[in-house]
């Protein structure tokens, strides 16, 4: 997943940038609102966001957000463990709401959590006709039988799969995979879409020019 992190203590912030990039997400960290502001017409799969920033309050940006219509899937982090500042941070529009000191592993299946609830499953387990998915594990079978996906087509995979029957143009399903720091040319992402096609059929996955590439939601 493409991940926003909202956070200005530096050894937080790297910390938490650091076991999610472990964990195969493309993580964004930024330490002002500004700077997050700026990636507003960016694609994320969910926004971490600490309340209390240098520049203004991240419950009140994301407030603006949800006013805006971006349903980017939120999780509050703060120190603020007040059952009012809870029922604020929530009512601002956060889908989740996690009170410092957290371990990451925590976080970690937090954000899997929100990222379900969006694109409307329940259960970290999902079902394509012959392909079977299971997010918070990394697990992928075609046919009840595993298959080993590199980084970049677990990647890839996870973009299109929480986004099935929707189109992801090409610059999307890039900024998706790799967030800004990566790059990657549009030659290289079709050789990974290639490969990962000879593994899970050609089928599964739908191009159209103009449009990019769609997980197909169910047998056609």
């Amino acid at each position: 997943m493409r991940l926003l992190l909202l956070e200005d203590d530096k050894i937080l912030g790297g910390g938490l940038r650091s076991f999610l990039q472990a964990e195969g997400h493309a993580v964004d960290w930024c330490e002002r609102l500004g700077q997050a502001r700026a990636l507003r017409n960016e694609p994320f799969d969910a926004l971490l966001v600490d309340w209390q920033l240098p520049d203004g309050s991240g419950v009140e940006w994301v407030r603006s957000l949800r006013a805006h219509g971006d349903k980017t899937p939120v999780v509050i982090l703060t120190a603020r463990d007040l059952l009012s500042d809870r029922i604020r941070g929530l009512d601002s529009g956060a889908d989740d709401y996690l009170v410092k000191p957290f371990e990451p592993e925590e976080l970690s299946a937090r954000i899997r959590a929100v990222r379900r609830r969006a694109s409307g499953e329940a259960s970290p387990r999902l079902a394509f006709g012959d392909v079977a998915i299971d997010l918070a594990a990394r697990h992928i079978w075609l046919k009840g039988q595993p298959l080993d996906l590199t980084a970049r087509e677990w990647a890839l995979t996870e973009a299109l799969a929480l986004r099935a029957g929707r189109f992801v143009s090409k610059p999307d399903l890039q900024s998706l995979v790799l967030g800004l720091e990566g790059e990657i040319s549009s030659n290289a992402l079709e050789v990974h879409i290639h490969s990962l096609r000879k593994k899970i059929g050609r089928a599964q996955i739908e191009s159209t020019r103009g449009m990019g590439y769609r997980w197909v939601a169910c047998d056609g």
